[in-house]
């Protein structure tokens, strides 16, 4: 976060007041930012104009309000179709609107063709966290690295900035990394509570032990990326893939013990067990990224 105090209050538009761009504009309102909202549905953005936003009768004016343009908006399509009558020239547009790192990168492009600075963003954040210090919410950032560097203040009053490169795409490409990595982490949290649901195991008990071997288990994050950096996929290996694999059967037999599916652990069952048949059982389970490149 920046210091709200000293930062110099620049004006800026945002497109887009639905939950996230709501917690946006209220964030930079509260740090003495002026404001000017536009929305689709003009309701969402009048109800800002109590917190002291200017509402504006269009995209196109909203965008000709201010310089600094940030938009939050459903997918890029609503991006194209919210600034296709605004004149972008001179404009700085930061783009929020979760989406893909090609549409990161085409955006770009389409951007500057237009005369605009451009960068995209990830959100790692839900709405509660924006302009919250403590919350520990951050967005990434990609694309100009001069538009970052000159509003870095501004850009760090709703939550934290972390800018990962001057690929446009690279903003997307790290949210939803992480995103992906969070779904799989759902996945097994899903089937761990189905596992003990039969049972007179209340989940309340089981949860502070499910967060606490999560926690434990993540730092092999950093063993992954050593070993994917030196291509040496049996570097300090703890338990190799042909253990994994065996151990694999006593997870898919509890499972039909306990009358749960196994659908959300086979598919990378599965992977494991085509790089053990490869010959690479006294490595790591690393070498199962390589599996997942497709190839044409």
């Amino acid at each position: 976060m920046t210091d709200k105090t000293t930062a110099p209050r620049i004006p800026l538009t945002v497109l887009g007041a639905g939950a996230m761009g709501a917690a946006l504009v209220r964030a930079w309102l509260a740090a003495g930012h002026p404001v000017t909202v536009w929305n689709r549905t003009p309701a969402r953005a009048e109800a800002l104009a109590a917190d002291g936003a200017a509402v504006a009768p269009s995209a196109a004016a909203a965008v000709a309000a201010n310089r600094l343009v940030i938009v939050c908006l459903l997918d890029d399509a609503s991006v194209g179709e919210a600034l296709d009558a605004a004149d972008l020239t001179g404009r700085d547009l930061v783009n929020l609107t979760t989406g893909t790192p090609g549409e990161g990168r085409a955006r770009a492009a389409w951007a500057t063709a237009r005369g605009a600075r451009f960068l995209d963003g990830g959100i790692m954040a839900v709405p509660p966290m924006i302009g919250d210090p403590g919350s520990g919410g951050y967005v990434f950032y990609s694309g100009s690295p001069a538009l970052f560097e000159e509003h870095r203040d501004t850009l760090a009053v709703p939550a934290g900035t972390r800018f990962v490169g001057e690929d446009a795409g690279f903003a997307a490409l790290h949210d939803v990394a992480l995103l992906s990595a969070m779904s799989g982490m759902f996945a097994g949290i899903a089937h761990a509570f189905a596992l003990i649901r039969p049972e007179e195991i209340a989940p309340k008990d089981f949860a502070p032990l499910l967060a606490s071997w999560l926690g434990a288990m993540s730092g092999s994050v950093h063993k992954t990326a050593d070993q994917l950096a030196s291509g040496d996929y049996g570097k300090d290996v703890v338990s190799n893939l042909a253990m994994q694999v065996a151990a694999n059967a006593t997870l898919l037999s509890t499972a039909a013990e306990q009358g749960v599916s196994a659908e959300l652990l086979t598919p990378y069952m599965a992977l494991l067990e085509r790089r053990l048949a490869g010959g690479h059982g006294e490595e790591d389970t690393t070498g199962v990224v390589e599996l997942l490149a497709l190839r044409g």
